[in-house]
């Protein structure tokens, strides 16, 4: 156009307006920013190569990544004119080998343009390949001949970091005439702004590798610090690993209703993230709860299982009876009929109190109250040496009403959640994962505000809390490596969570979506037993809304 400013090219011999210059500039820039935003590594290497491929107008090309400094690695590759689009985010994987960067004999591997651009570090600009002396391109040549494509001019840019760590390569091949399409050499200008967005893409895809890096030793973190609470309690590593499972489900079908009270719910990649953290981390709390409460599997066991004091308390009165029954036989030997019935009467009882207590210490679902009694009448009913059969600590425990546990062991427990909200608050989380601490830390409250640590109604939780709490719930109900009691079927654990539904310890619309959409049969078939997985009947689960 006349009056406009141009520069020539050295190498295309031609000028380029500076109009095409200022537009390269700024799509440049341009491209910048999308490469600083992308998070997924395919797209973000497509991404670069198509970039390059638009601003120097380029038929094809490759992107390369280099592979423990000894090796290079095919990307993703178009040829436009041949339809030719592998790798990436194609779907079409590239089944080339990798390309070695030096010998078997430990030379160079310099006679390839792209070894040789990794291990000079600097770009080559080739017009005309098969004019092109020094480098092999026989490779080149074949696949020009397999298809009928004629390679000709080529820009092989080292992609360097911020270290100046050459990671990658760009090739990019067949630069063509913006206005009559024919194939020129690469210009001066071309190969500038190659060069420039190598650079920058390099950056992004060094950033990117750093930043899934970081969350990498991140999770692995995470992982070790529920490896060490699971070689202190195996159960409570298997629920660390399968709590987080069961809330990404419960999760994913909120996020997939279209209809309904969860129809808004939606999450992206970085809300997954954030809430499988949280579930990695919702007991973290526990590596400072004592085993011994843990895994206290039956009512008296704290370093053993205090049942076989009782049971060697009744073998001392077995004995006193044994003692008392012959002494009465030769004091007495017109009677020894009477006497022998009595002992043998007072034999029957012991054996059947004792059965009474060790069952008593395997805990349940409820001690009801003459129970309770029996076992605090039986406690003074035999004397020992002049002393109660149990103590007051064994008659505490054994007349513990659910479960195992005792008031000042379950507050142990509890406080497990206290410990995770401060080590938790401790950290010092990104705002992508800001709401960690709150997800994790409210799955013990309940609906109705009788909940712990803090006590928060419905309102004042998360959906996200919402969801551990019934993961959490239903994997405890369900997990068949307890010590303390076997694993429920389906139907007695969904009935047992449809209660505390009703009783508003439960997200209401929550729990219709784990049972409509099935969820708890999706979990089922991956980490229950076959003999727990028993045909639900939806209408005879209690608080589910149909």
């Amino acid at each position: 156009m006349k009056g406009e400013t141009m520069q020539e090219s050295p190498v295309s011999g031609k000028n380029v307006p500076m109009a095409d210059i200022f537009r390269w500039i700024e799509e440049l820039n341009h491209i910048g920013a999308a490469l600083s935003a992308e998070r997924d590594i395919g797209m973000l290497l497509e991404t670069i190569l198509l970039a390059a491929m638009k601003i120097v107008n380029a038929d094809g090309g490759t992107l390369y990544r280099v592979v423990d400094g000894k090796w290079i690695r095919f990307e993703t590759l178009r040829t436009d004119s041949l339809g030719i689009a592998m790798g990436g985010t194609t779907g079409n994987e590239i089944t080339f080998p990798l390309i070695p960067l030096y010998k078997d004999n430990g030379e160079p591997n310099d006679s390839l343009v792209v070894a040789h651009a990794v291990l000079g570090g600097s770009t080559i600009n080739i017009r005309d390949v098969y004019q092109e002396k020094g480098f092999d391109f026989s490779g080149t040549r074949k696949f020009d001949e397999m298809t009928g494509y004629r390679s000709q001019s080529f820009l092989t840019v080292p992609m360097k970091n911020h270290e100046r760590e050459i990671i990658g390569v760009l090739q990019l091949i067949n630069a063509r005439d913006r206005e009559t399409g024919e194939i020129v050499g690469f210009s001066d200008v071309d190969q500038s702004f190659a060069e420039s967005l190598a650079s920058q893409a390099a950056i992004a895809l060094t950033n990117r590798q750093l930043i899934l890096q970081l969350e990498e030793l991140f999770e692995s973190f995470i992982k070790v610090i529920n490896y060490a609470i699971e070689r202190k309690s195996d159960y409570t590593g298997k629920h660390l690993e399968r709590v987080p499972e069961l809330t990404m489900m419960l999760a994913e079908a909120a996020n997939d209703a279209d209809e309904g009270p969860l129809k808004d719910f939606c999450m992206t990649d970085r809300d997954r993230m954030e809430l499988r953290i949280a579930g990695l981390l919702h007991d973290c709390g526990k590596i400072v709860t004592p085993v011994h409460v843990v895994d206290k599997s039956t009512k008296l066991e704290t370093i053993f299982d205090r049942i076989h004091v009782v049971e060697a308390k009744f073998g001392a009165l077995r004995r006193d009876a044994e003692i008392n029954y012959l002494k009465g036989v030769i004091a007495s030997p017109e009677k020894q009929s009477e006497i022998e019935e009595n002992y043998r009467k007072a034999l029957s009882q012991m054996d059947d109190d004792l059965a009474f207590l060790q069952k008593s210490n395997v805990g349940g679902e409820f001690m009801n109250d003459a129970d309770i009694e029996r076992v605090k009448n039986m406690a003074v009913r035999y004397q020992l040496d002049g002393e109660n059969l149990l103590s007051e600590n064994e008659i505490e425990n054994l007349t513990i009403r659910r479960g195992t546990l005792n008031n000042a062991e379950r507050q142990i427990i509890n406080d497990h959640i206290k410990v995770t909200i401060e080590m938790l608050d401790a950290l010092p989380w990104p705002n992508r994962l800001k709401n960690v601490t709150e997800y994790a830390g409210g799955h013990h409250e309940k609906m109705d505000g009788t909940g712990y640590p803090k006590g928060l109604k419905r309102d004042e939780m998360s959906v996200q809390a919402r969801m551990m709490g019934i993961a959490d719930i239903f994997e405890a109900l369900t997990a068949c490596d307890r010590p303390y009691k076997k694993g429920k079927t389906l139907t007695e654990a969904l009935t047992i969570l449809g209660r505390f539904c009703i009783d508003q310890h439960i997200d209401p619309d929550l729990f219709d979506l784990f049972i409509r959409n099935k969820v708890y049969l999706k979990y089922a078939r991956e980490f229950m037993k076959p003999d727990q997985i028993d045909e639900v009947d939806h209408s005879k689960i209690p608080g589910y809304r149909m």
